[in-house]
């Protein structure tokens, strides 16, 4: 099975060149600030995206809409991407595999699905099935694409979650892909303990289109 990853798309979506694919994963970020009508334009141009057989989303911390407007928000899923599957802390089952998505990362300055470290962010993770084949997050674990830049808030500060890579290590045994964005500067793909760490952001952190979508083959 054909994935194609992206993440981290900021309102450039059009720019981009989507291969044929079984299943389009975006992990969140797609506008800038969260508007309805930004909102609109990517779930018009997601559900246009016809080469990919299934699609997958998850919001993230500057996509304020799905947060504050939740019953407006699947409104406007279902009358502008009826044919994607859009997943903020649950799962969905394509192929065989099951995919779980989440919005959540660690707190900070109040964006969107932002939650504090430590007890109030693990609950969110408590709640990803064991049986996970492939985890969505908007934020990566810590360790794997989530160093800052010279131009970040922290310079060089690592700033993934512990308690997700916690989660990962003891719990999902069976996952085989990790796909997130938010860190900018940390694309590519790593390897944990056997599973693909995917940073898909296509964005640089001066928000200029630098990178291609990742490709990944589910066994």
């Amino acid at each position: 099975m054909r994935l194609v990853l992206i993440s981290d798309t900021h309102c450039q979506h059009d720019l981009l060149d989507i291969p044929p694919c079984d299943i389009l994963i975006h992990a969140g970020d797609w506008t800038r600030k969260g508007s309805e009508f930004d909102t609109i334009d990517f779930l018009m141009w997601l559900e246009s995206q016809t080469q990919a057989k299934n699609k997958i989303f998850i919001s993230g911390n500057h996509d304020f809409y799905p947060e504050e407007e939740p019953e407006k928000f699947k409104e406007l899923r279902n009358k502008w991407a009826p044919n994607a599957t859009y997943l903020e802390e649950d799962s969905a089952v394509i192929g065989g595999y099951k995919f779980y998505g989440s919005p959540i990362t660690p707190w900070f300055h109040s964006w969107a699905f932002n939650r504090v470290r430590g007890d109030e962010i693990r609950q969110h993770w408590d709640l990803i099935p064991d049986d996970t084949d492939v985890l969505i997050t908007h934020g990566p674990a810590l360790g794997y694409g989530d160093k800052l830049s010279k131009y970040g808030s922290e310079p060089g500060a690592r700033v993934g979650c512990a308690d997700l890579l916690h989660t990962i290590d003891f719990r999902l045994r069976q996952l085989k892909l990790h796909v997130y964005g938010h860190i900018h500067e940390g694309f590519g793909t790593y390897v944990h303990k056997g599973i693909t760490m995917a940073n898909a952001a296509v964005l640089s952190d001066r928000y200029e289109l630098k990178n291609p979508a990742i490709v990944f083959d589910l066994p």
